[in-house]
């Protein structure tokens, strides 16, 4: 180990000093994200820390080769190579999940839901219509029939969580594409427990009649039971579409299992490769075997050319993440989110659903009279990056918002384990209740300013850091 240490130390000390030659800028740059990443608490529920195997594999000349198409039949001559790491990705997806097919080419979560829908529209809707018409494809329909076809494909019907129940933009709102490409319903949470209401998501589907039941969130603190989303979906003619970008680490550690499981109750799902799952930025399908042949339309259909250098990473990370040790690590994970949780609870604080049973806890900062983002920024400054969120019914609205998200998977990475979220609850308390929301210039309370006492924040780092040390980031690496 101590030998793989040093080449790495090596590598991306060498890679900074040929970066520097040309941009020194960015060089720099890049020193100081390590430097702050080592010197904060890091609690955003999206991020967390690749590995440098990971890290180290974007950094290639994949990135320099064209790829459009599939495994076998691309566009572009030269890409055997391609072929080998598009084809090891997706078999190391598929093995990971037990999915019956896996489509890694997404460059982002975003881009992997767009996939997801514009496959179920090619096979529900666009598939039966050329049948209808005897047609192979859309050039073989008359101008009229295409104009009917593009009028059928824009109004058809999606029922996703709401945004303030823990859904997300991506699940048809329309500051997002798929609220414009979808009419759009809702399904929340209980207003007393937060919990979903299997009852009424029930109710609203046989009401709503979906072509797509979207599952899955950003920021909802429990596990959903996917076979019964199977089962609403069944019930009405919907595809169970499952967003599974936070959770996957979850899913693919085994700690997510049977009904909570969504890959084998769905009939697609998507992820994110990095957050949980701690590989690289980048997206992912996996679908049963009847939605492949659309899913492998994504290039062009919605993806530019694939990102062959990621595709690369993701293989690496998939096959990391195959290991005993990621399934240690993912129990580590929602073991630390208790342990996070049940600080918060036993120092009077508010949790949304009162805990959490998966890898985040949603912080109701109005019980310490502040918004989320006051509360966000006054964290910010004592070296806790986390993230404001809505909570259910927000007062605040989707920007200033009444929450703060907070996610244990990237501090896990780093080795923390109960006592130290135990310990780091205790300073997110303390940072809060010494802020104090300001005012407005004309005298009426502030949703933006705010002041924290003075010495909290000079207390607060230090203790954070005395964490911190215990536990370095990227330890075999020293760019000094």
């Amino acid at each position: 180990m101590a030998d793989i240490d040093a080449l790495t130390s090596s590598a991306y000390a060498h890679a900074l000093e040929v970066i520097a030659s040309v941009e020194p800028r960015i060089a720099e740059a890049t020193r100081a994200e390590l430097a702050d990443q080592r010197g904060s608490l890091k609690l955003i529920a999206s991020e967390n820390y690749a590995s440098p195997a990971v890290l180290l594999t974007m950094g290639t000349w994949f990135s320099d080769k064209y790829a459009e198409g599939t495994v076998g039949h691309r566009f572009y001559a030269g890409c055997q190579n391609v072929d080998t790491v598009e084809s090891l990705a997706a078999e190391h997806a598929r093995e990971l999940f037990g999915a019956e097919y896996a489509y890694v080419q997404p460059h982002s979560g975003i881009d992997a839901n767009l996939v997801a829908f514009w496959s179920i529209l090619a096979h529900r809707v666009e598939g039966p219509w050329l049948e209808k018409y005897g047609a192979k494809n859309v050039n073989d329909l008359t101008e009229a029939d295409w104009e009917a076809l593009r009028h059928e494909l824009g109004n058809q019907r999606l029922l996703g969580m709401s945004l303030d129940a823990g859904g997300h933009l991506t699940h048809g709102f329309r500051p997002n594409i798929s609220g414009k490409m979808f009419h759009q319903q809702q399904y929340g949470t209980d207003p007393e427990t937060g919990l979903i209401d299997y009852d009424a998501v029930r109710a609203k589907a046989r009401e709503f009649k979906p072509l797509i039941l979207v599952a899955g969130y950003s920021a909802y603190p429990r596990r959903v039971n996917f076979a019964t989303m199977r089962e609403i979906a069944d019930e009405v003619g919907a595809t169970l579409m499952v967003d599974m970008a936070h959770f996957s680490g979850l899913v693919a550690g085994k700690v997510f299992t049977g009904d909570e499981d969504p890959v084998p109750h769905a009939h697609i799902v998507t992820s994110t490769t990095h957050k949980s799952l701690r590989g690289p930025r980048g997206g992912l399908v996996l679908a049963q075997e009847e939605l492949a042949p659309s899913v492998d339309r994504g290039c062009p259909m919605v993806l530019g050319g694939p990102l062959s250098h990621v595709m690369a990473a993701k293989a690496v990370a998939f096959a990391e993440a195959r290991t005993p040790e990621f399934r240690a690590y993912a129990q580590q994970v929602a073991d630390n989110a208790q342990s996070l949780a049940e600080g918060f609870l036993r120092r009077g604080a508010n949790l949304v659903t009162g805990g959490t049973d998966n890898h985040l806890v949603l912080l109701d900062v109005t019980s310490f009279g502040l918004t989320g983002r006051q509360a966000e920024s006054a964290l910010l400054d004592a070296g806790i990056v986390t993230n404001r969120n809505s909570v259910p019914a927000d007062p605040n609205g989707a920007w200033y918002t009444s929450g703060v998200r907070l996610g244990t998977s990237a501090l896990t990475t780093r080795g923390f384990g109960g006592a130290e979220f135990e310990r780091v609850a205790e300073l997110i308390v303390d940072v809060l209740s010494n802020t104090e929301a300001g005012t407005t210039k004309a005298g009426g309370p502030s949703k933006a300013s705010y002041s924290v006492a003075d010495g909290t924040v000079e207390r607060v780092k230090a203790a954070s850091g005395e964490l911190l040390d215990k536990h370095p980031l990227y330890p075999g690496i020293d760019l000094a």
